[in-house]
């Protein structure tokens, strides 16, 4: 195949990545401070609601992953109709997630379980079936780069449009907005380029992924680097209201800027690709958002102009986690021989990784905020030093153990 791939085979194929944003990082952002706030929710309670939601979803990535190798044998448009089925059962859970019953916590959490549930089990199928078709479609590193940097790319557009949609639409018309955006992704994807099935497909194990080296490497790191990242998106809309102490009507600004930083910066990170390789940019990025975090352990209340500044260097350093990862996996992927049998396999694996990340980071730090005397609203210091901590130190050093990981197993290891 080619190592061209023109702007229109790259929209056609990112533009599902949009409403599949809207189940990313908004979804962590949003969730746990709606459902605390408008139902009653013990942030402990909810965060093991999220933790046990969260996991239930990503010990079934590896078996979907295992299927959509299969019906990548019988033939791409089966892959399709798997995912206009995964598309149905996302836009049920989602339509219902941000409407939970009032006046009981105890049945909120029994809602917010459930439909996180449906919501994530629909998210599986469509993620996994499709960034195997990314990675199925092959390439040299450059062409892999810009095929994940299309799906990312408008990703972050979707990020930015969940994060400011609530706001400004209201609930209900943001989900009738992912709803339609949802339907117009999976037409664009189904209209684009296409790879060529292969009778290989099925000949691999669920496991066989686990057996190779230089990914459970590359895992390793993706893990811990996605820990880092998760946790502070999970606290930052605390920080916003109550440490930097920043007007609700504000706050969507600031993530905005995060998320349109990271969008912008995805061109620079590829050019940067082409001069030092995906690994060196990686980590180029992994410092600069410990430097970024650094800074905002710094900040108190009224330094907002100083936090915007975090929001945009943070978020550069973020263009690196979105674009250069998958591209890294599918090069591990078709080093391995593995190209156009296994990956979905490959993708179950790494979903499952992303999501045990973004339930570790709800799961764990969330109770250890509540353990700790910190609720929402909060203004003693000892509450508010231990939730700068959590927000800002430790994706600090959960961001240099990757860094060092990463050089270990992808930069010393290729020099030596």
């Amino acid at each position: 195949m080619s190592d061209r791939f023109a702007a229109r085979d790259g929209w056609r194929y990112g533009l599902l990545g949009l409403p599949l944003a809207f189940v990313a990082l908004p979804l962590y952002v949003l969730v746990p401070n709606h459902y605390a706030r408008e139902a009653g929710v013990p942030l402990a309670v909810l965060g093991t609601v999220l933790l046990a939601a969260r996991l239930f979803d990503a010990f079934i990535d590896p078996l979907i992953g295992r299927w959509v190798d299969r019906l990548y044998r019988r033939s791409p448009r089966d892959v399709l109709a798997f995912g206009a089925a995964s598309a149905g059962v996302l836009a049920l859970g989602f339509a219902l997630l941000f409407f939970p019953p009032t006046g009981d916590p105890l049945r909120a959490v029994a809602w917010a379980g459930a439909t996180l549930a449906i919501t994530y089990a629909g998210y599986s199928g469509l993620s996994v079936a499709h960034q195997s078709w990314g990675a199925m479609l092959g390439g040299d590193e450059a062409r892999r780069s810009r095929i994940v940097a299309w799906r990312e790319g408008l990703g972050l557009a979707g990020v930015l449009l969940a994060s400011a949609a609530p706001l400004l639409l209201g609930l209900e018309v943001t989900v009738l907005l992912f709803v339609a955006l949802l339907g117009a992704g999976w037409w664009a994807w189904r209209a684009g380029l296409r790879p060529l099935p292969s009778a290989q497909a099925a000949q691999s194990s669920l496991w066989e992924p686990l057996r190779r080296p230089a990914f459970r490497r590359l895992l390793a790191v993706f893990v811990v680097n996605g820990i880092a990242s998760a946790v502070p998106a999970t606290l930052v809309l605390f920080f916003l209201q109550d440490r930097l102490q920043v007007a609700a009507g504000v706050q969507p600004l600031f993530l905005a800027a995060y998320f349109l930083a990271a969008a912008l910066s995805i061109p620079l990170w590829l050019r940067l690709v082409r001069r030092i390789g995906l690994a060196r940019s990686w980590l180029a990025g992994m410092g600069l958002s410990v430097a970024s975090f650094l800074w905002a352990l710094t900040l108190g209340a009224g330094d907002a102009q100083a936090f915007l500044a975090v929001c945009l260097a943070s978020g550069i350093a973020l263009g690196t986690d979105l674009a250069l990862p998958s591209a890294l996996l599918a090069g591990v992927i078709a080093r391995a021989g593995d190209q156009g049998r296994s990956e979905g396999a490959y993708f179950g694996w790494w979903n499952f990784a992303t999501k045990l990340n973004l339930a570790l980071a709800a799961g764990l730090a969330l109770p250890l905020l509540g353990l700790a005397g910190y609720a929402p609203g909060a203004r003693d210091e000892p509450a508010l030093q231990a939730l700068s901590w959590a927000y800002c130190l430790l994706p600090c050093v959960l961001k240099l153990a990757a860094a060092a990981g990463l050089y270990a197993a992808l930069i010393h290891r290729r020099e030596s």
